[in-house]
């Protein structure tokens, strides 16, 4: 049945399937949105990631694939060309924008103004109360299974939690890369699912061939882990060698390590040797843990870049949902998708056959049973 999948998700996005691919940084290009948009999904270009003099030829190149505007744009408000997102985003009348430290009630207007449905993720229920306060349109909750920065509480609770709270569409993120998942989720009255991971092991992902194969080597979800050792932040990854190094080390350890892949990426990261020292010093004046945590959260699109852009699984962030344990293969983005609905819809039926048949127990005749 189609009307499985016909959801306010759909009806808002005008994508053919309740699923959304993220916006992960270095991964959600113009060629990952495409290969979405084209197959029934609705993709998030990661605007976060992106030079600002390239952003609207990557706009543009959506839009000449695709046809029109039907994608997203994703930023965060502290990077310093957020005003060009913001202004891109309601030039183009991009169909949504998504954000975690969100836009204020003003920016969130101009949005409603040209038509811009607003689409935040958030970890917890009290972040998701906050969001929709602000004009949110719909709500992404991301449970603690999810990859890169994540809550701690999972999509199982958070779902459920959030459901209840608020009366806009909820789309649920975090542990979701089959139809089943998408079933469970339509099932509990949410409007879709996000996924990034499944999105980030795809063949049009531009995440190079070493990367990708690190990722498919997972096989224990428990090799997907959260690790606070980056900025201090709950930050969930797939077991390197860079984080175990950096786990094992004590402050000044960390402090080390935080100044030299910064010196090792000084261009990009800014750093000089007098920088450096500064830093030193106000480490051995304050606490070298604290510091070592701002130096490698400066460090950090670097490390991702590392592994994401350089293929250098190793010395780089490989942020990752626990659903990369799941994934044996690397499929197109349309056949992740076909095959997300088409179990989906066999779910869902079977469901509904189920609460037909005869023999089946309906809450009425419970009472008979007790």
């Amino acid at each position: 049945m189609n009307r499985w999948l016909q959801t306010p998700l759909t009806e808002a996005l005008g994508c053919r399937y309740p699923i959304i691919q993220t916006a992960m940084g270095w991964v959600a290009d113009a060629n990952l949105v495409i290969g979405t948009t084209q197959a029934g999904g609705f993709g998030f270009l990661a605007g976060a990631t992106i030079a600002a003099d390239e952003l609207e030829g990557e706009i543009r190149k959506v839009i000449d694939a695709t046809g029109g505007s039907n994608f997203g744009l994703n930023f965060h408000m502290f990077q310093d060309n957020a005003a060009q997102c913001v202004d891109l985003a309601i030039q183009y009348r991009l169909r949504a924008v998504s954000y975690g430290r969100g836009p204020d009630k003003q920016t969130i207007a101009r949005f409603k103004a040209a038509n811009v449905l607003c689409i935040p993720t958030v970890g917890a229920l009290k972040h998701a109360l906050k969001a929709v306060e602000l004009g949110a349109d719909m709500i992404t909750v991301q449970g603690g299974e999810g990859g890169g920065h994540t809550g701690g509480v999972p999509s199982s609770i958070l779902l459920p939690q959030v459901l209840a709270a608020v009366k806009v569409p909820v789309i649920a993120a975090g542990g979701f890369s089959t139809g089943r998942g998408l079933a469970s989720v339509l099932a509990a009255g949410g409007a879709g699912i996000a996924m990034g991971t499944r999105f980030l092991m795809t063949r049009e992902s531009p995440t190079p061939a070493a990367t990708l194969e690190r990722y498919l080597k997972v096989n224990d979800p428990q090799h997907v882990r959260v690790t606070t050792a980056v900025d201090g932040m709950r930050h969930r990854m797939i077991e390197n060698r860079f984080i175990n190094h950096l786990e094992r080390a004590g402050s000044f350890g960390r402090l080390r390590i935080a100044l030299g892949s910064a010196w090792q990426w000084k261009q990009q990261t800014g750093m000089s040797l007098s920088h450096m020292a500064s830093v030193f010093i106000r480490a051995l004046r304050e606490d070298p843990s604290q510091l070592s945590q701002v130096v490698m959260a400066a460090n950090q699109p670097v490390l991702l870049q590392r592994s994401m852009v350089d293929g250098v699984p190793d010395e780089g962030i490989l942020s990752s949902g626990q659903v990369a344990a799941a994934i044996g293969e690397l499929l197109t983005c349309g056949e992740v998708i076909e095959s997300i609905a088409v179990e989906a819809r066999q779910c869902l039926d079977a469901l509904l056959a189920r609460s037909q048949s005869p023999t089946s127990i309906h809450p009425a005749s419970l009472g008979e049973l007790l």
